[in-house]
Formats: C-alpha cells, sequence, structure tokens
C-alpha cells in the first residue's frame, strides 16, 4: 500500500559539485513542483520528460535555472510520481530548492523511504532493497558484484525457489494430516528426506558463504608486524600507493595504529601498521606494542617483516610462536643483500613502490583464496541480517529431518518445514515485520 504523503529530498551527496539533485515523490509531486517552476506545467507533462525552467520560492524569489524532470507512476523508482530537479551544485541552492517544495506542502523524507516506497510498492523486494545501500557503500569489485547481483534480484531468486520447494514438502505432509484415518502417505519418506537433505545443503552452502561475505563487505584485515626499522611504514605506504606512514631510520617511530584501505585483485584490504614488536623501557613504547598484539588477535592475515641482513631474531622467533593459530605471510626485506641459501620466507630485494611488492600482494590473494574462497556473486551473503534468518531456518529443517528419521507423524515436521520456509520469507520480505523495515531502511542515507 502506497504512502499518501509527498516526500522530498536531496539525493546528491552533500559539497560542491557541477551539479544537484532533488527528488520529490507521491500523490502531489507534479502539482507541488510545478508551483515553484516557471517554465512548462509539470502537472500536464508526460513521463519521463525533462524540462527547462527558472525554480522559484513561494514568494516569487529566483533560485536557480534547473531541469525538472517527470516520471509518471507506476513506472518510477518508487511506484509513485516523482519529479527530480537539477540545479546547480552546492548545498546553498539545493536546500533552497528543498525548503520551497516543503512550504508548498512536501514532506522531509526519513532515511532510506524513497526505497521503502520502492519495496512497498513491489518494485523490488527487501533483500534488494538492502543492496541498494550495499552498492552504495561498495569499495571493491567483488563487494559491487555480489551487491549488483542481489539488486538485480539474482540472490533472491535463489531463495525464492528453496522457500517454494519447502513449502511444497509442507502442502505434502499438511495433505497426510487431512486424510489422518485413511493412513495415506502422499510422499514416499525417502523422497521426503532426501529433499529435506537438498534444503539443508542449500542453506548451509549460503551460511559458509558469510565468513566470504564479511570479508568482501569489511575488508581483508592485514596487520604489518614486526620489530622496529623492519620496514614496516615503507611497506604499507607501498602497499597503499600512498606516502600515510612516516618512515624513519630512528627505532620505534610508529607508536599508534595507522589503517590504509587498498583493493587489491578485485578485494579491499585494510592494512594496518603496527608499533614494532620488542621489549621497551618507554612506557608509549609498550602501550603501542600492547596495540599491536591486539590488532594481531583481530587479524585475518598478519604479515611478518624481518630484515634478512640481520635474520630472524630471537625477538621474531617469539613473536611467530605466538602467530601459530594465524594465517601469516613472512616476508624477508633486502633479499639482494644475503645469499639465497639464508633466506627464509617470500623474499623481497625492496618493499619501496608498488612493483617491488607484487610477490607480496599475490601471496596475500593466495592467502584470502585459501581462507574464504572465490566469491559466488549470486550466493554469498554479505549481510548479517540474513545470516540470523538462514541460521533459523537451518535449525528448523534440521528439527524436520529429526522428526521425519524418529517417524513422527507429519503434523509434527510440516511445523519445523514451515518455520524454515518463515524464516527464507523473511530476507526477502514475502513476511515483513514492521520493525525491522524501520531499522533497516533507517539506516540509508536521506534521499535514497
Amino acid at each position: 500500500m502506497l504512502a499518501q504523503d509527498t516526500i522530498a529530498a536531496i539525493a546528491t551527496a552533500p559539497g560542491l559539485a557541477a551539479l544537484s539533485i532533488v527528488r520529490v515523490s507521491g500523490p502531489e509531486a507534479c502539482p507541488i513542483a510545478s508551483t515553484c517552476f516557471s517554465g512548462q506545467s509539470l502537472e500536464t507533462a508526460a513521463s519521463h520528460t525533462a524540462h527547462v525552467g527558472m525554480w522559484e520560492s513561494p514568494e516569487g524569489s529566483r533560485i536557480d535555472q534547473v531541469v525538472a524532470t517527470v516520471f509518471r507512476k507506476p513506472r518510477t523508482a518508487t511506484g509513485e510520481d516523482v519529479v527530480e530537479i537539477t540545479c546547480h551544485g552546492g548545498d546553498y541552492v539545493a536546500a533552497l530548492v528543498l525548503q520551497s517544495l516543503v512550504d508548498q506542502g512536501a514532506r522531509l523524507a526519513q532515511p532510506g523511504e524513497f526505497t521503502q516506497r520502492a519495496f512497498l510498492a513491489g518494485k523490488m523486494d527487501l533483500a534488494q532493497a538492502e543492496a541498494v545501500a550495499d552498492l552504495i557503500h561498495a569499495s571493491s569489485e567483488q563487494a559491487h558484484r555480489v551487491s549488483l547481483a542481489a539488486y538485480e534480484g539474482h540472490y533472491s531468486e535463489g531463495l525464492e525457489a528453496l522457500r517454494t520447494a519447502i513449502l511444497e514438502l509442507c502442502a505434502l505432509a499438511e495433505l497426510e494430516i487431512d486424510f489422518t484415518d485413511e493412513d495415506v502417505e502422499f510422499a514416499d519418506r525417502t523422497t521426503l528426506r532426501n529433499l529435506i537433505e537438498n534444503a539443508l545443503g542449500q542453506v548451509q552452502e549460503l551460511l559458509e558463504s558469510t565468513s566470504l561475505g564479511t570479508v568482501v563487505r569489511e575488508g581483508i584485515r592485514v596487520v604489518i608486524a614486526g620489530r622496529p626499522n623492519a620496514g614496516k611504514s615503507t611497506l604499507l605506504n607501498s602497499l597503499s600507493g600512498r606516502d600515510r606512514a612516516i618512515v624513519s631510520k630512528e627505532p620505534g617511530t610508529t607508536r599508534d595504529v595507522l589503517e590504509v584501505d587498498a583493493e587489491l585483485g578485485g578485494l579491499r584490504f585494510r592494512f594496518m601498521d603496527t608499533a614494532g614488536l620488542r621489549k621497551s623501557t618507554d612506557s608509549i613504547e609498550q602501550e603501542g606494542v600492547q596495540r599491536a598484539y591486539r590488532m594481531i588477535n583481530k587479524a585475518d592475515i598478519v604479515v611478518y617483516v624481518y630484515d634478512l641482513a640481520c635474520g630472524l631474531l630471537e625477538e621474531d622467533q617469539t613473536a611467530l610462536n605466538n602467530l601459530d593459530n594465524m594465517p601469516v605471510v613472512l616476508v624477508g626485506n633486502k633479499a639482494d643483500l644475503v645469499p639465497e641459501g639464508k633466506r627464509i620466507g617470500l623474499q623481497l630485494a625492496a618493499i619501496n613502490g608498488p612493483k617491488a611488492v607484487e610477490p607480496l600482494v599475490y601471496a596475500l590473494l593466495e592467502q584470502a583464496t585459501k581462507s574464504y574462497g572465490n566469491a559466488d556473486a549470486t550466493r554469498t551473503v554479505i549481510n548479517a541480517r540474513h545470516k540470523t534468518h538462514l541460521k533459523s531456518a537451518h535449525q528448523a529443517l534440521l528439527g524436520a529431518r529429526t522428526a521425519l528419521n524418529a517417524n513422527q507423524p507429519p503434523d509434527v515436521f510440516s511445523l519445523d518445514l514451515r518455520a524454515a520456509a518463515r524464516e527464507l520469507g523473511m530476507i526477502t520480505g514475502v513476511i515483513t515485520n514492521e520493525t525491522v523495515l524501520g531499522t533497516i531502511f533507517s539506516r540509508f542515507c536521506i534521499g535514497k
């Protein structure tokens, strides 16, 4: 059911730009916009047409020459009449245009309200609506691919096919309930078990993708560790392609954790330069070392850098022993100064510049693939809410399998099957909850 009021918001990012767009949607979008537009009447304008004219305040003050584009329902993003006013960029002019719409009766849109109206109008399901926010925040090729596949509905298609299959199992079980007195089995129990196992396998596969989904969405945390002056800060600058860390010959220069993002091989990596790992009497340096170990414990991959000319010292061995259960890429710096037989780990002749660290980039990508696999854009779950519902669906299917294996009557395992279908329906929005919807769309930016 569509809302009865008309909403407006600035759809472009704040700040200086060539153009800004103010969007208005609702039953009164065209009449309200027309009162401020001096060109052709927008009330009678055909759908998907653009018109140039002067935008004026309700008092008649000239604001800007704009392009007003009219979209008539139902062929619009929200399913309602929509007008988009393109004015010159900058916060001030766009704010004046928006205020004039509000003065004429539009309401300021809540965060995500345009997308919520699109969902309520059936223009997209809930998973697609959430993918809009994921697309906006995508910071790597992989994140973009997965978000786009979800936005285009490919992810939802798989979920809906699975939900339909489970509901068909339910229907067979419940049909038997209606004919209990006649002792009729409408579905062979072996066939039912196989179908439930298949559904369990599909849900399990989606759940297993969530660890990859997390790193696709949030990035792979790579902590660069090692003794002081091993070359950690230089390595961070080379991997990120920017001079973010201060490089000094003075040991112990890095005290705090410095984080830099970079996209490598389609994945987002979050590189963290940490304090050199050594014993120190300096209280500030000690705190830096403690912070380094805290970050190491949260890392997905640790890059441990050491000076090949000095070799692995006792402090290095102690630090590496503490990393036994973590994926570690050991990097030896200054390999050109050391005989080949004395080199341990990945050897780099130098670490200053993107070209010099290419072997490390390949090693990181290989480790990421080993730990998380490759993302199937249509089968990778990057949304924490979806993971929660998938876990519940998995538990319900396990319950159905247990009941079936124990030869329980169909009214017992059909309840679990319905619960599994309900959880999958919560992901796509076939089954909705007003509180959940409010939480989801409140996370969007205003204007989407």
